[in-house]
Formats: C-alpha cells, sequence, structure tokens
C-alpha cells in the first residue's frame, strides 16, 4: 500500500493550507489514488479554527500515522519550483527517522516543478504568461518582472531565471521586456546572485515610471505574498515615491488550474523512477 503527498514548506497563514488542500484534491482526482496534503513545518501552529476545525498536521507525523496503518511505500509530491534545501536537506533527515521506526518503507520524492536537467520544457512558463495576460492593460507594452521570494541556493534562483527567460521569449509582442526580481536576499557578496532586488529595481529610472506587470513566482498565499504581505508593501512604498509608476500583481502561480496536470506528470514519473529522492526500505 502506497501512501501520497502533496508537500510545501509551509506556512503560519491559513489561507496557503487551504490552497494546498485545494491542490492536494484536485491531484487526487487527476491520479485516481488519495492525495494528501501535508506541509514539512509551521502549518501544524494555525489555530485550527482558522482551518474549519480540522487542523493541520505536518508530514512527519502523518507519514508515520500512514506507515503504523500498513503504509510500505510513501510518495511524496513536492509543491515547490526547485530543490531548495528543504527538499534536499531537511525532508531526507525527516525521512530517516521515519524509516528508524519504519525499517520496511520505502520513500519516494518526486522532483519539482521544474527540473533543469529535464528536456526543455515550457508549462510552467506558460502559466505565468497567461497570469500576466491577465493583466496587462489593452494597448499598453508592460514592463513584466517576474519576483521570488529570493533564495540562499543558486540552484533555485536558476529556476527563476530560467523561468524569466523563457517568459520572455512567450510574451516577445506583448511586453516591453521582462526581468527577474528577489523579494528578499541574505546579506553578503555570496548572496549577490539573487539580485536585483524588487524594491531596487522599481527605484532604477527605466521602471519607476508606466505600467510594471509582477508575475508572482509564489505557489500559495501567504507572509510574502499574501494579501497585505511583504510583496504588496514594496509595491505600495515603490508606487509612493514615485507617482507615475502602476504596479500590477498577477495572481499565484498555484492559483492557476494548470498546476495541477504538472504535479501529476510528476507523480507519473514516480513509477518511472524519474524521482528527486529515493530511500530504499532498511529492511525486507
Amino acid at each position: 500500500m502506497r501512501a501520497i503527498f502533496l508537500t510545501d514548506n509551509g506556512s503560519l497563514r491559513p489561507q496557503a493550507t487551504f490552497n494546498l488542500r485545494r491542490i492536494a484534491g484536485e491531484l487526487s482526482e487527476t491520479c485516481g489514488e488519495p492525495v494528501q496534503a501535508a506541509s514539512l513545518l509551521h502549518a501544524n501552529k494555525i489555530p485550527a479554527e482558522q482551518l474549519d476545525g480540522e487542523p493541520a498536521v505536518t508530514l512527519g507525523p502523518l507519514a508515520e500515522r500512514a506507515a503504523e496503518q500498513g503504509a510500505s511505500d510513501i510518495v511524496i509530491v513536492p509543491f515547490f519550483f526547485g530543490p531548495s534545501r528543504a527538499l534536499t536537506d531537511y525532508l531526507p533527515q525527516r525521512m530517516g527517522e521515519l524509516q528508524a521506526r519504519f525499517p520496511h518503507v520505502a520513500v519516494r520524492v518526486a522532483k519539482p516543478l521544474v527540473d533543469e536537467r529535464a528536456p526543455v520544457g515550457l508549462r510552467l512558463a506558460q502559466l505565468l504568461a497567461d497570469n500576466v495576460r491577465e493583466r496587462i492593460t489593452p494597448g499598453i507594452q508592460p514592463k513584466v518582472v517576474l519576483v521570488d521570494h529570493g533564495s540562499p541556493i543558486p540552484e533555485v534562483t536558476a529556476v527563476r531565471n530560467r523561468l524569466a527567460g523563457q517568459l520572455s521569449v512567450l510574451l516577445a509582442e506583448e511586453a516591453a521586456c521582462v526581468c527577474a526580481a528577489s523579494m528578499e536576499r541574505r546579506e553578503g557578496e555570496a548572496y549577490r546572485f539573487n539580485e536585483p532586488l524588487l524594491e531596487h529595481l522599481l527605484a532604477e529610472p527605466s521602471f519607476h515610471h508606466g505600467e510594471v506587470v509582477l508575475a508572482m513566482l509564489f505557489l500559495s498565499p501567504g507572509r510574502h505574498a499574501g494579501e497585505g504581505g511583504d510583496i504588496a508593501t514594496i509595491c505600495a512604498a515603490a508606487e509612493q515615491a514615485h507617482s507615475g509608476l502602476r504596479v500590477v500583481p498577477t495572481r499565484l502561480v498555484g492559483e492557476h488550474d494548470g498546476i495541477t496536470a504538472i504535479l501529476a506528470s510528476r507523480l507519473e514519473a514516480v513509477d518511472a523512477k524519474d524521482v528527486l529522492l529515493a530511500l530504499p526500505p532498511l529492511s525486507r
């Protein structure tokens, strides 16, 4: 018996858990098997009354519960854009703890939404392009900024930059330009690959006037991309500083109906042994 989990990093905002649950339900319908929503961290701290009375349980305890109920194959579908440390460091450690208790259990982790080593695909960039087109004012060629949180991992930032390049091609006739930016970055030269920061880009002479469509490279609403979040604060400050600037954010990637099909393809690839991580059982 296998148990399938759709897993994000986790947020203290209930909207993120609701979104993960919604997509897990859609993925379950698509693949014909139950898929449970389970964040790696944080979500279990949300009061149950803010989640319609259904408390959030993080992946570790949920996976252990599944093993107790007879699951011998744990399959995790990451709701992540790229190979963040949550997937490459924390997750293997946490699943190793599970296998120490349940040595007969195998764990397989599907690849994230963007696989830099796979043949070039445009599906995620096409979702971003759809979101941008929804926000373009007719008759205007806006500047487009693809913004993400900013990562300490160069490989994750490379995913964003790859998507920005693809988005530039898809919007070649509709946008004045397409570039990438980070919401924030860590201090130090080692993290300069996250530049430019969004707040700095919106202050540049070529960007601080006219319409800028902000392509939101976020999966679920939360402290950064949610209503009144960090991104909204940065944009409001930029508009206040530059009266001729209008910043128009798109909806989030995880709010596009097409995201489920990409996740389903990642789940299908697990059976073909195309995975990010495979932890065989410690005993038979």
